[in-house]
């Protein structure tokens, strides 16, 4: 039977959509192709926050070719949603499927390689007309999955493209979550991502909410943790904030994405919220659970962020208790509102910004590792070897090591750090 190999870039919910699309070949006959054995398939799920990401994945797919010269090159994600004329014009690539077209992507490329002619394939539609919504969970880490339970946004940042990628936000219910959850966990699964676009959107088309599907989450019994990816600030109510602290299975770990600590960048964003509201839920987090993990996304050089306001989203993040910053170059998207602003910072200071904000996120990453010294933590460990050495990670996203058995891998044990 046919073999195939996947490749994927970017963010969470591609991991999952990408381990679904695998599942879907399988049942279909079809095998992961060996170490340095040609593929018949080869899937690139790409990703397009920034020019960089772009960058990744023609660079990917231009390796990939050159070791699979007579696969079935297909691509899609969303730099084939957003520039499926310049994807499909690199070479080797013989498919193009965009957002919309991802879920069907197996019955998609077994026809292709049943009918296998010269002809490129582009098929990539509107994705904003969109109402359906897609579930997947990944599976090829048996210790830790991501479970995807909403999709697309509807905010319209001035800097982002997602919402053109994914379209409009759009969930599962509670229900269906819950049996994919319950089956995931029989598995094996013992750790479990909660993973969306917007993920603390969950349930407002269906009349739900994310406060109730944490609940619901809760109600399971088996040894299992779970970890909200990535939540907006003004979807972190107090309500959930309480509820994770005095909760059987989540996790003390919050991903929380800040962009800009000066509140008149905010507005240029438009983002929807101000610092004042962000430092309050990252104080509520710390009150009640004094060793979390709070991460923080944050972008630095976009256009209108002059030195003022760099200073006061410096000054900001120093004044905060977070453990870890994720910085982002700013890039400028086509078809975003930000390209309205006439004020441009130079790539040059973009660069020595974006250094300063990494500096900061070493060292709040090194107090949070101070801070927990000496402390007993739940490790689950992972199944890679590494030089006899094997890892894991604490409840709070602390990485422990430990000499390789083999008797551990996907268990938990009591460690002090």
């Amino acid at each position: 039977m046919y073999t195939f190999r996947y490749h994927t870039l970017g963010c969470k919910l591609n991991f999952a959509e990408s381990s679904d699309i695998a599942r879907q070949l399988r049942s279909m006959g079809m095998t992961p192709a060996g170490r340095g054995q040609q593929a018949d398939v080869v899937l690139v799920n790409t990703c397009s926050v920034t020019d960089i990401a772009d960058h990744k994945g023609r660079q990917l797919i231009h390796r990939l070719n050159r070791e699979n010269p007579s696969a079935l090159l297909v691509v899609t994600g969303c730099y084939a949603q957003l520039k499926s004329d310049e994807v499909a014009d690199i070479e080797g690539v013989d498919m193009v499927l965009g957002a919309a077209e991802k879920f069907s992507a197996a019955d998609k490329i077994w026809h292709a390689l049943e009918q296998r002619t010269e002809n490129k394939t582009i098929e990539v539609s509107d994705i904003r007309a969109q109402d359906v919504f897609h579930g997947s969970v990944s599976a090829d880490d048996r210790t830790r999955h991501f479970l995807k339970i909403q999709d697309g946004c509807d905010y319209f940042c001035s800097y982002c493209t997602i919402p053109l990628a994914r379209g409009k936000s759009r969930s599962a219910t509670i229900e269906q979550v819950m049996k994919i959850l319950e089956t995931t966990i029989a598995q094996g699964a013992k750790e479990i991502v909660i993973t969306g676009v917007n993920t603390g959107d969950f349930g407002r088309r269906n009349g739900e909410n994310f406060y109730d599907l944490l609940q619901r989450m809760d109600t399971v019994d088996a040894d299992v943790r779970y970890r909200i990816s990535s939540i907006e600030p003004n979807l972190l109510t107090d309500e959930i904030i309480h509820f994770v602290a005095e909760s059987r299975h989540f996790a003390p770990h919050f991903h929380i994405p800040l962009q800009s600590g000066s509140d008149d960048v905010l507005k240029i964003m438009r983002r929807r919220y101000d610092t004042s509201l962000f430092r309050s839920k990252v104080e509520t987090i710390i009150s009640l659970m004094p060793y979390a993990f709070i991460g923080v996304d944050v972008m630095t050089g976009v256009r209108g962020e002059t030195d003022q306001h760099f200073n006061q989203t410096r000054n900001f993040l120093e004044s905060i208790p977070v453990a870890q910053l994720h910085v982002f170059t700013y890039s400028e998207r086509a078809n975003t509102a930000m390209l309205d602003v006439d004020m441009v910072v130079p790539q040059k200071e973009r660069k020595r910004r974006s250094e300063i904000l990494h500096n900061i996120s070493m060292q709040k990453h090194e107090t949070f590792l101070k801070i927990n010294h000496g402390r007993n933590v739940r490790v689950l460990w992972e199944g890679a070897k590494h030089d006899g050495m094997m890892a894991g990670f604490s409840e709070n996203y602390i990485k422990v090591y430990r000499p390789y058995d083999k008797k551990l891998v996907n268990t938990f044990t009591t460690e002090t750090l």
